[in-house]
């Protein structure tokens, strides 16, 4: 059960979000290990849990599992978008566009696109976040479009 109590002292409620507001996140280095260690156990396929049997498929070469870019993507979006409540999701779209790889540096850039605030519960609202993942060539390796739940700062006395 989700609450409305801060798992993030330093983290964004509700009332400190706009829509258009822009974030960025740290980065995260993608290397060959981290790939063959998250495929070997999530997703073991040719081409992301060896480099010698990835050759001539359709990558042609080791990459990363669109869900292990997925996995790297939410710890950066946690930094990078530091809701207080924590990152709570219900639903979205996701693709990617080209595969992450060993060296890629990742970071996460996005903008709040739509608040709309619940009817039956205005202490919470749905906050839209279309986000990019991108390497440092500024290739995208994912795009999101995320709908978190977040609320609204607890007032004095506890009421929110």
């Amino acid at each position: 059960m989700v609450t409305p109590h801060p798992t993030r002292p330093d983290g964004l409620w509700l009332d400190d979000l706009h829509e258009g507001m822009s974030f960025a996140s740290d980065t995260y280095e993608m290397t060959a290990e981290s790939i063959i260690a998250f495929a070997t156990e999530f997703d073991p396929q040719p081409f992301h849990v060896d480099a010698e049997s990835a050759e001539g498929t359709f990558f042609d070469g080791l990459v990363a599992s669109g869900w292990h870019t997925a996995a790297v993507t939410m710890r950066l979006l946690i930094n990078g978008l530091p809701i207080a409540t924590g990152i709570v999701g219900g639903g979205g779209e996701l693709s990617w566009p080209s595969a992450a790889t060993d060296g890629d540096v990742l970071r996460v850039e996005g903008a709040v696109t739509r608040i709309t605030r619940s009817r039956s519960r205005p202490e919470q609202a749905w906050v839209v976040v279309e986000h990019r993942t991108v390497n440092q060539r500024d290739e995208v390796r994912q795009t999101n479009s995320s709908r978190l739940l977040v609320w609204q700062r607890p007032r004095a006395g506890g009421n929110a």
